[in-house]
């Protein structure tokens, strides 16, 4: 019996060490398939969804969703503590190590009390000593304990700057997008605002941009994929939609319009496919994946199709109007429509159109404010006078807030 316990502390230990090993210090992707953190994210990131749809209004929703990065982080510490306190308990009872507890008799059950007792005290560094190893081996293995916690400690305060500080940086960057794609993201909105005097300039600085940060979302969101959890501040921004809408951009400046940013969206392409592709494999969603790739696409529309057209022309954007262009696009989007589907469908994100809906003219929104101010009608139609500060705010909503 004895026997059973210890080997089932040494190996619980192991688990957990291995694992927190593999989250916190690891630089790359874990290969063992059956890691404590990925059963933890299992058993908790499905009942966490099913209680979410019960919210009534999407708002509510997607501040539950928001709730659970922070909140499994916090939880998986806990866990990984109990392990480790738990472990070494066991160990400590399986190996009848003597402890002086004037409190206790010495019973089985207080023996195991005990056990727990002296490695909870030991694990986060109390040093009551109202009850103290006896012999040798107990000793050490207290001294041993006391260095893992206190290792784990550090570990858990260097974890959580460097998520954050990863997550800060991924935010910048879908936050920039906001003024330059719209409110939500559109690959059309995007091409659309780059259109002016040097915007194919400006169009290949933001593209490189993106390429740089799917770079840092290989080097960040596979060695820390809890940050995937973590939601934007705004409910129609996410890191998901952003990236998608870049890759939009992209495979439409490839295979439908005559610019010169081919390069680099080609370079920015690869890359994105291959941040969505990582992330994919990292929650093992290859099998919704390959049903995904099989089935009919179905983001973009005959009739969205024709909107986008549409507005790209009127725009003034020159097409490359022969027969196989939509056949080329969709063997663009075919490399990775399944695998942003198949993350938004796994993290109840959405995925942002191809061309936007139609402007709400009483309340646009403060991109469009503020480019009407300097539109050609409007300056003609305005004669230079002198515009106070409040009559601007007026003009531009007051304190509305950017995201309408």
């Amino acid at each position: 019996m004895h026997v059973v316990v210890f080997l089932f502390g040494v190996s619980f230990l192991s688990a957990v060490l291995l694992d927190a090993f593999q989250t916190i210090i690891l630089p790359r992707r874990p290969v063992v398939r059956f890691r404590l953190t990925r059963l933890f994210f299992i058993a908790t990131w499905q009942p966490w969804t099913l209680l979410v749809r019960l919210a009534p209004s999407r708002k509510l929703r997607e501040q539950l969703y928001s709730i659970y990065g922070p909140l499994s982080l916090l939880v998986l510490f806990g866990v990984w503590a109990f392990g480790l306190l738990s472990s070494f308990a066991l160990i400590y009872f399986s190996l009848h190590l003597p402890f002086r507890d004037p409190a206790h008799p010495v019973t089985t059950f207080a023996h195991l009390r005990s056990s727990f007792y002296v490695s909870g005290s030991t694990l986060f560094t109390l040093g009551l000593g109202d009850v103290v190893p006896i012999t040798p081996l107990a000793r050490f293995l207290t001294i041993a304990e006391a260095g893992t916690g206190l290792g784990f400690v550090a570990l858990v305060i260097g974890y959580v700057p460097v998520l954050y500080t990863a997550f800060s940086a991924r935010e910048i960057a879908v936050a920039l997008l906001d003024a330059r794609a719209g409110s939500p993201p559109t690959a059309a909105e995007l091409l659309l605002r780059h259109h002016f005097d040097g915007g194919s300039q400006a169009l290949t600085e933001l593209l490189a941009e993106w390429e740089r940060w799917c770079a840092a979302m290989l080097e960040t969101h596979i060695s820390y994929p809890i940050l995937c959890y973590y939601r934007s501040q705004h409910d129609n921004q996410s890191w998901l939609a952003a990236l998608t809408t870049v890759l939009d951009a992209c495979s439409l400046i490839i295979t439908t319009l005559d610019a010169p940013a081919i390069r680099q969206a080609q370079l920015t392409f690869a890359i994105g496919r291959h941040v969505l592709v990582d992330l994919g494999h990292v929650f093992h969603r290859e099998a919704l994946e390959a049903r995904l790739r099989d089935a009919p696409p179905t983001r973009l529309s005959d009739e969205e199709f024709a909107r986008l057209c549409e507005a790209l022309q009127a725009a003034g954007l020159s097409l490359c109007s022969d027969l196989h262009m939509r056949d080329r696009l969709l063997s663009m989007r075919r490399l990775y429509e399944p695998h942003a589907c198949s993350m938004a469908l796994f993290l109840h994100l959405d995925l942002p159109l191809w061309v936007p809906p139609p402007p709400n003219t009483a309340r646009p929104d403060l991109w469009t404010s503020v480019a009407n101010l300097r539109s050609p009608a409007a300056l003609a139609a305005t004669p230079p006078t002198h515009v106070s500060p409040q009559a601007t705010a007026s003009l531009l909503g007051g304190d509305d807030d950017l995201h309408t």
